[in-house]
């Protein structure tokens, strides 16, 4: 709370600082700039067409202009224009977007879709959800209207995704009558990196009396700025090695719980002695300046038709592709903008998306359907060297077994207990390959807009199935002598009681292999009734939602651990079909013997379960019983509330308060019933649904005849299971999910334009946002998670501010500069301590100024003016530290042309 005191002290100076509502239209805008006074702002935040500043619901907005002149395109570039939203990840399509600081933690390996937590921010595109697990669609921002920021749960409206907040891109649509388009090119160069350049275009045009077609294109090559520097790893740094008095590049020590298994004097004596070779991978072949290279490509197209002067029909098709190579982080240790691969990193990310909407009127009630279906494929490949330093097993696959397990070492000419022989070069690499598809739809209508009571209803429904296969590759496992294999491990097949995209056998290389299908499916019914207690004074609005989600999957995850010495015994991993289909039975498979692979059924015992296989530990007994009692899917029904008053004194006031509730599906876990070392934890089969309630009391002010704008928001956010992702080694060699504590947010947030009639052309835009956020009970036994502590993504203060003046140079011609600064206090990357890597933080300036006539315009920019080293986002979770740098100082010039 001291923190949000102390920033609420400065406000005088917060309000200075960045990005509020600005959807209008662009010429109107234009017009109004020159002329003084703040233009009407239409925003759809209530599912109806309304007065921004009408609306007791907070909102921020970019509108057309404002985008063009911001210079916006992807995700990344609006990230740093809204205060009050975050993101973890890094990297094209590998983001997770944050509001308001209701972050946990984003997982370092990018291919963690169907382990992935279900978004807590809704993205949407026009009237379609875009959100998916894992990671967001990455849709290109051309031709929009505008895009929306609706902070705060928006459940009632948004569903399951809106726990936190709702970002919503708005598409330009086909203009009847009217013949236009515009043309679009750019190009810069980045300070220490490559030049980028961009054309795009658009074009509307009229079919007949009653329809439109628009139709856009782009194409947007990034050049890189991250360099690939020379290198050498060996295994000697792994997990299996570090001693329990170890500190972690965060500063925590690594604990005794997790010291490596290999990490005693007699250990380290003969790992450390000439009779053990550790073989250094080497990047060298792979070393290259600017190695991150990003391209988006691809169209949109729309039909609208007026079919009646009430019923219009309108249909889209999106295409886009999204070609990226390198990594967007940075190595702390090796400064700036650099880091070493020892793998290629690629990804090809693409998606077709088909939408239609049907708008009509039956009587006095306005009706709305609409439905979209996305087909998303992506193949990535990830260099997952950095796994060495926390994978106690890895050694195992790449070491002679006489390194490994030395136990066994007089049979091999050694000496018990004591490590000898030749460990292979650890360069390692996913191969990821998702096929993801989702169908939507929603129904609903609307009471006419004057009357005193009024409803907006209806229903909602979407089906996603996401499949994905990782292949965890281990290149030079085939030169490591285990047990006497010669080099190898015999070939490895799938689990084939349920779901399989491919039978087999696994390339050499293929260490383990997680191939699964995971079904979301949820449905809703939605309903917000307003009532004018007081007509045009005093508001009470009641929202209510009912939801039912399923999370399902089946498909296995295999390990190649038995294979060095036998062939395949699909024995080890996780059979995820077995597991949850429900049907009473288990297969344990946590043994190289098969003939102890046995079948065990509900109703058993422990002690049951032991008595028919005595070698069992008390853990794996207990873990099949666990499973036996394991769910079929991770299932949430029930309802969620809004509840706000609104009082209007004058047509420039407005107040409100607000209650509001949101919630975030659970999903099921693939090594679920896992159980740790001290018997203290499971890892449950089905993470329960984390829910915000949300307290809030706002305001919208329009003052000094229409020349100052200042809209804010106080709010207090109580957060119950907060959900998160883990990677413990000591538990399981799997990510798995968790609800690890209960947490509160406090915040303000404000945003401010001064459109003085005394300057004509001068408007000064800002906002900013002030949380204090904190851990209020810890809910998960491991010890990863502090009392106290701050969540992830949270800074305590993040603003901005820029001003825009537009003059005459002549009839024809129009001149502009714009300077901007935009602020972000530190921050934290995760909520487990373990992980958890510190942003620092950060102040960037930007710099635009150009000319325009009716039809032409011409800019120069400077984004990161100053060169600002900005860390954006941070992960940790392999022990080591990753950081996503801004990009550095970017100096380009912006042509377009209007007709």
């Amino acid at each position: 709370m001291k923190k949000l005191l102390t920033g609420a002290s400065s406000l005088a100076v917060a309000t200075c600082c960045v990005v509020p509502a600005f959807a209008q239209d662009a010429g109107a805008q234009a017009g109004a700039q020159q002329q003084g006074g703040i233009p009407t702002i239409v925003v759809t935040a209530t599912k109806r067409s309304e007065d921004a500043q009408d609306i007791p619901v907070a909102v921020q907005a970019i509108g057309t202009e404002e985008l063009e002149n911001l210079g916006i395109d992807e995700f990344t570039d609006y990230l740093v224009q809204l205060p009050n939203v975050t993101a973890g990840g890094g990297g094209p399509g590998q983001s997770t977007i944050y509001i308001r600081g209701v972050a946990s933690t984003t997982p370092n390996l990018t291919t963690a879709g169907v382990a992935g937590l279900a978004p807590n921010v809704a993205l949407y595109l026009d009237e379609q959800p875009l959100s998916q697990p894992g990671r967001n669609l990455d849709v290109y921002a051309i031709d929009l209207e505008r895009i929306e920021v609706l902070p705060g749960p928006q459940g009632t409206l948004f569903g399951a995704s809106s726990q936190a907040g709702t970002i919503r891109l708005i598409t330009n649509k086909p203009r009847l009558g009217e013949t236009s388009g515009f043309v679009n090119a750019s190009l810069s160069t980045t300070k220490g990196g490559e030049e980028s350049y961009k054309l795009e275009g658009g074009i509307n045009l009229p079919l007949g009396d009653i329809a439109a077609l628009r139709v856009v294109g782009y194409y947007d090559d990034r050049g890189g700025y991250i360099d690939n520097v020379a290198g050498t790893q060996t295994l000697r740094d792994s997990a299996r090695f570090r001693p329990g008095t170890a500190v972690r590049e965060n500063g925590t020590v690594v604990g005794p719980n997790r010291a490596g298994f290999q990490s005693d004097a007699t250990n380290l004596g003969g790992i450390d002695s000439a009779n053990t070779t550790f073989i250094a991978a080497d990047n060298s072949a792979l070393v290259e300046d600017d190695f991150n290279d990003t391209s988006y490509k691809g169209f949109r197209a729309s039909l609208r038709a007026e079919l009646t002067p009430d019923w219009t029909v309108t249909l889209g098709y999106a295409k886009q592709w999204v070609d990226s190579e390198g990594v967007f982080f940075e190595d702390p240790d090796l400064g700036e903008y650099n880091v070493q691969r020892y793998e290629r990193d690629e990804i090809d990310d693409d998606f077709d998306n088909i939408n239609w909407t049907v708008e009509g009127r039956i009587g006095a009630l306005e009706v709305l359907y609409t439905g979209a279906y996305t087909k998303r494929d992506t193949a990535q490949r990830i260099d997952y060297t950095d796994y060495l330093f926390i994978g106690q097993y890895l050694p195992y696959y790449l070491c002679d077994s006489t390194v490994s397990y030395p136990v066994y070492n007089a049979s091999y000419g050694g000496v018990a207990g004591v490590p000898f022989g030749t460990c292979q070069a650890p360069n390692l690499y996913v191969a990821s390959v998702t096929d993801t598809k989702v169908l939507t739809q929603e129904l609903r209508f609307n009471t006419p807009a004057d009357k005193r009571i009024r409803l907006t209803a209806g229903g909602f429904y979407s089906d996603l199935q996401l499949d994905e296969r990782n292949d965890f590759n281990y290149p030079n496992n085939v030169n490591a002598n285990v047990f006497g294999s010669g080099g190898g491990f015999s070939p490895n097949f799938p689990f084939m009681t349920g779901y399989t995209s491919d039978d087999g056998p696994f390339a050499a290389e293929t260490i383990f292999r997680n191939d699964v299908r995971r079904t979301d499916k949820q449905w809703g019914l939605f309903g917000e009734l307003s009532f004018d207690i007081v007509p045009d004074v005093l508001t009470a609005k009641f929202g209510a939602r009912y939801y039912d989600v399923e999370v399902d999957l089946e498909g296995s995850a295999n390990s190649s651990f038995c294979n060095s010495f036998q062939p395949d015994a699909n024995a080890f991993g996780t059979d995820i079909s077995d597991q949850y289909n429900a049907d009473g039975q288990f297969t344990f498979r946590g043994t190289c013997n098969t003939a102890r692979h046995i079948t065990y059924t509900e109703g058993q015992s422990i002690a049951d379960i032991q008595a028919i296989d005595p070698a069992l530990s008390l853990s794996q007994a207990t873990a099949i019983f666990n499973a036996l009692a394991a769910p079929d899917k991770a299932s949430t029904s029930g309802y969620i509330f809004k509840g706000s008053l609104s009082y209007t004194p004058t047509e420039d006031l407005l107040f409100y308060l607000t209650y509001s509730e949101g919630f975030r599906p659970g999903l099921l876990n693939r090594p679920g019933g896992r159980v740790n070392a001290a018997g203290t934890f499971t890892v449950p089969f089905e993470v329960e649904t984390d829910e915000v309630t949300n307290y809030e009391f706002g305001w919208k002010t329009n003052l000094a005849g229409n020349q100052l704008q200042f809209n804010g928001n106080a709010f207090y956010v109580d957060i119950k299971r907060l959900q998160t992702t883990i990677f413990d080694p000591t538990i399981t060699n799997l990510f798995f999910s968790a609800n690890a504590a209960d947490a509160r947010v406090y915040g303000i947030e404000g945003d401010l334009v001064w459109a003085p009639y005394s300057v004509p052309g001068l408007t000064v835009t800002s906002a900013f946002s002030i949380l204090d956020t904190k851990i209020t009970n810890v809910l998960i036994p491991t010890g990863d998670v502090t009392e106290g502590s701050d969540l992830a993504f949270a800074p305590s203060f993040q603003g901005n501010i820029r001003a825009r003046y537009e003059w005459d140079l002549s009839d024809t011609l129009e001149a502009h500069i714009m300077p901007q600064v935009t602020h972000s206090a530190g921050s934290r990357s995760d909520i487990l301590d373990n992980s958890a890597i510190d942003i620092d933080s950060w102040t960037m300036v930007s710099l635009t100024a150009g000319v325009s006539t009716g039809t032409w315009k011409a800019e120069l920019f400077a984004d990161n003016l100053f060169d600002t080293h900005a860390i954006l986002s941070a992960n940790g979770v392999f022990d080591v530290a990753r950081q996503t740098p801004a990009r550095p100082r970017t100096i380009g010039i912006r042509l377009g042309y209007d007709f």
